[in-house]
């Protein structure tokens, strides 16, 4: 069961890393130091936004969950 829980956090931890880098960069932050404030403007649709923030919240749930559930289950 640990191995399972264990397995999920790898390959939820993954998805969070590279669904968050996905995201486009909103203001004068980080993301512009590296070229994203030239390439806003020929960001996508709304649409994907969207679809990629709802992906990465339930990405972040199941990972707050395997957390959780790996902690009561050690403990």
């Amino acid at each position: 069961m640990a191995l399972a829980l264990s397995i999920l956090l790898v390959i939820t931890s993954i998805l969070m890393i590279l669904l968050v880098l996905l995201h486009k960069g909103k203001g004068s932050g980080l993301s512009d130091l590296f070229g994203g404030g030239i390439s806003s403007n020929y960001g996508g649709s709304s649409v994907v936004e969207k679809n990629l923030d709802r992906i990465t919240i339930v990405v972040g749930g199941l990972w707050f969950a395997g957390v959780v559930a790996l902690g009561l289950y050690l403990k």
